[in-house]
């Protein structure tokens, strides 16, 4: 058999009509087509059907597209005596959502044959009837509608009856048996007839009932209905018991009181919801009414008297219909997480809100919480949508608890909920705070490397890899070297360590940039400014400027005997490369010749006289100063003043010129000396053997050729260097001797340094050539120069040293 589909789409509604009885997997409609939608799209879409009865009737071919069929349909168990029958159902996609209402039309087709509620009718019929007299009889039940539904009655013999038939009010058949001629119970007492119903269907159906009529004896009138039909209403949900109406007839018979009363052809929903009193004809419940159910009932009842005469009559019962319904909320899509970054808009979840009851029972007003960034918007009919109202922020709120709430319009009004859980995934859209914007670090000087300095932290508001961080130095240099290689940093805890040990007087405080970094796409960061102050410890002992300490030299501070006392004799200068109390200095007067003349201030360094000077005091003063620190441990510098008593130069000379001539370097200079003579007279010797042989090897030639011996080695001496406070110049002094020499003198070759006067003591003579004396009074004219800086200098030989006079002080080379 062949039906034709129909699909067409209107207010967002596609509707399909098919037959019922199709077989499981037939073709319904090619809803990729007529929603204009590619299979792919339904396959990443994760197409499904959604019904909101729970009774999946057709089912949804992804790869292809279809709607087929996926439960047998019976459009008699599904719509019952309704004409019109359809079941609906949603068509979901995700990734976006959509929703589709697909309704599909259930063809009635003829697979019900017309069926009498009994096999056979029995009929008492009083021979004295009269020509005309009716008799009802009961009508048979077709399931199916339309054309296939009961169309006709036919009945076979007809000698004595014929049939009637009328249209009810609500479409059905009602059939009477009338009689045409009188009966003879004499004559024949009982007639077996046959009643015949079919349908309009093609092929057509029918079916068959026996009536089998028994002839009476006189009964004259039959029982007749006070009302043609009865029409009352019920309330659904009515007790058990309760009056729903009464019915009654007369017989004008003396036994009209012999009535009974009885449903004809009850359905089973009747049976089970409903009884009549066979004497009093009343009607009452005794089951549960459903309005949802039923809606109305239609029931048929009969009167029959003693003498087997009947008449008939329709109970309608419309039932009331009680708010006993709550609405049904059913979740068709829900995404359980959403981005943060979702857009208002945005569908949550698609709902479905059912309620079986009618007119305001059944209205239902769908609403959340209005303190929620989220919002109900109706789609199709009972269908919703939960959308994004507003911007989330998931570090303010991870999960929302979001209740649906559906009311119908009853009084008393019903209502149900649904609570959905919804959570809120990150976006990587905070970067990493630090808790203070600079940090101060502080760290001693002479550190170990990899010591920890401090601990940085940054925060994330952020959840997951996003609020992951990472600590990182940022590029940049300090004294031509990168930042990195003075610190570094854990990247996991934000320790910073030293890379390498600090020193105060080096490096007292830089600057770091810090950087957080999280491990978003892309990664956020923020920097903070790391201040690293480098603590002075005391590893520098004090440093003495003046006087000036040699070994070759001896500094003498003249002090005249007239001196008053507090008289200033000299100043210790001294220094110290720490810091803080580090470089406090503090001085003492350690030893001294005589501790009764002599004073040191403690803070100032000042060398006092503490008492008159007086002819008894000595010539020569030896003080030993020590310098200290005011560090932890303390540390300190030596240093010796030698303090002459005297009115004039010439009283200390001979006290001050053995000053720098100790054993120890007398010993030395003794053995320089001897060893210089030897290498002379062993190389004068030698250059004596050479003249003698060459002058045998020319003494024939009558030119003779003298070559004076070859220069004696330079024997040079370099004494100490002198710092600042001394002479300003540095200079070589080279003693040279030649074998016929008896006078000697002192060389200036050239500059040595800017601090230090060198004396080389005398070898020997020294014979001047006359190409060099012109050259030396120039040499002799610098060191005039460089010794301005003195005022009344004399230059002096005794024994081969140099001794320099100036106002205040004596040196003694």
């Amino acid at each position: 058999m062949a039906f034709t589909l129909l699909a067409h789409m209107a207010t967002g509604q596609i509707r399909y009509s098919i037959p019922e009885e199709m077989t499981e997997g037939s073709f319904v409609g090619n809803i990729g087509s007529d929603l204009g939608l590619e299979p792919k799209r339904l396959v990443s879409g994760k197409a499904r059907v959604f019904s909101a009865s729970g009774s999946e009737y057709v089912g949804l071919d992804m790869e292809k597209g279809h709607l087929v069929v996926s439960k047998r349909i019976d459009r008699e168990q599904l719509c019952g005596e309704l004409s019109a029958c359809s079941t609906s159902f949603n068509v979901i996609l995700e990734n976006p959502m959509e929703l589709h209402r697909v309704t599909v039309d259930i063809l009635d087709i003829n697979d019900n044959s017309p069926v009498f509620p009994k096999g056979e009718i029995e009929l008492e019929i009083s021979e004295v009837a009269l020509p005309g007299a009716r008799f009802a009889l009961e009508s048979a039940i077709d399931p199916d509608v339309g054309i296939n539904a009961l169309q006709n009655y036919a009945l076979h013999p007809t000698d004595h009856f014929n049939l009637n038939i009328e249209n009810g009010a609500d479409g059905s058949k009602n059939v009477e048996m009338v009689l045409q001629t009188s009966l003879d119970r004499e004559k024949k007492t009982n007639h077996h007839l046959t009643l015949t119903a079919v349908d309009g269907g093609k092929p057509q159906r029918s079916g068959t009932v026996k009536i089998n009529i028994i002839v009476l004896d006189a009964n004259d009138n039959a029982p007749v209905f006070s009302q043609s039909s009865y029409k009352t209403l019920v309330t659904e949900n009515a007790p058990t018991g309760t009056l729903v109406t009464t019915v009654s007839a007369t017989d004008a018979d003396e036994s009209s009181h012999n009535i009974q009363y009885y449903f004809e052809h009850p359905s089973a929903a009747v049976k089970a919801l409903f009884t009549i009193n066979s004497e009093s004809g009343e009607v009452r419940v005794t089951g549960e009414i459903d309005y949802e159910k039923h809606k109305q009932f239609k029931i048929k009842v009969t009167a029959k008297d003693h003498g087997g005469l009947t008449d008939s009559s329709v109970i309608l019962i419309d039932v009331i219909d009680v708010n006993d319904n709550t609405p049904k909320i059913t979740i068709m899509s829900f995404s359980s997480a959403l981005p943060e970054d979702a857009g208002p808009g945005t569908v949550v979840a698609m709902i479905n809100v059912q309620d079986l009851d009618s007119d305001d029972n059944g209205r239902v007003t769908c609403s959340i919480d209005r303190d929620l960034p989220f919002k109900i918007e109706s789609s199709l009919k009972n269908d919703y949508n939960l959308v994004t109202n507003s911007p989330l922020d998931r570090e303010q709120t991870k999960e929302y608890n979001i209740t649906i709430t559906a009311v119908d319009r009853g009084s008393p009004s019903l209502s149900s909920k649904e609570t959905l859980t919804l959570k809120i995934s990150d976006v990587n859209d905070h970067a990493p705070q630090f808790q203070q914007q600079t940090y101060n670090a502080y760290v001693l000087e002479n550190n170990s490397p990899s010591v920890s300095i401090i601990s940085v932290k940054a925060e994330d508001a952020d959840w997951g890899p996003n609020a992951r961080v990472s600590y990182f130095i940022d590029d940049g240099s300090l004294n031509g070297y990168p930042l990195t290689s003075y610190v570094s940093v854990n990247s996991d805890s934000g320790v910073i360590y030293a890379v390498k040990s600090f020193d105060f007087e080096q490096l007292k405080s830089f600057k770091v940039q810090v950087k957080a970094q999280d491990g978003g796409t892309p990664p956020l960061s923020s920097n903070t400014t790391l201040n690293i102050f480098i603590q002075d410890q005391n590893d520098n002992a004090p440093q003495i400027l003046y006087p000036v300490q040699t070994s070759s030299s001896v500094v003498a501070e003249m002090v005249p005997r007239s001196a008053d006392v507090g008289y200033l004799v000299t100043k210790v200068v001294a220094v110290d490369v720490d810091s803080g109390q580090n470089a406090w200095l503090s001085y003492k007067l350690q030893k001294a010749t005589d501790r009764a003349l002599f004073e040191v201030g403690e803070q100032n360094g000042e060398i006092r006289t503490v008492r008159q000077v007086t002819d008894k005091d000595a010539v020569k003063h030896r003080l030993t100063v020590v310098v200290e620190d005011n560090g932890q441990p303390s540390r300190s510098a030596t240093v010796i003043v030698n303090v002459a008593v005297a009115d004039s130069f010439p009283e200390v000379i001979s006290e001050f010129t053995n000053f720098n001539h100790d054993t120890t370097y007398s010993d030395n200079l003794t053995f320089y000396l001897i060893l210089a003579l030897a290498v002379v007279s062993v190389l004068f010797i030698f250059s004596l053997i050479a003249i003698i042989s060459v002058k045998i090897y020319r003494w024939r030639q009558n030119r003779l050729f003298y070559k004076s011996a070859p220069n004696l080695p330079v024997i040079p001496y370099y004494p100490p260097v002198y710092t600042d406070g001394t002479l300003q110049r540095v200079y070589n002094y080279e003693m040279c001797g030649t074998t016929d020499s008896r006078m000697s003198d002192i060389k200036f070759v050239r500059p040595y340094s800017q601090n230090t006067l060198v004396n080389v003591s005398c070898a020997g003579t020294v014979q001047r050539e006359k190409r060099e004396q012109e050259e030396d009074a120039d040499l002799s004219l610098e060191v005039r120069n460089s010794f301005s800086v003195f005022s009344d200098l004399t230059f002096t030989c005794i024994d081969c040293t140099v001794t320099v006079f100036s106002p205040t002080s004596l040196y003694v080379f």
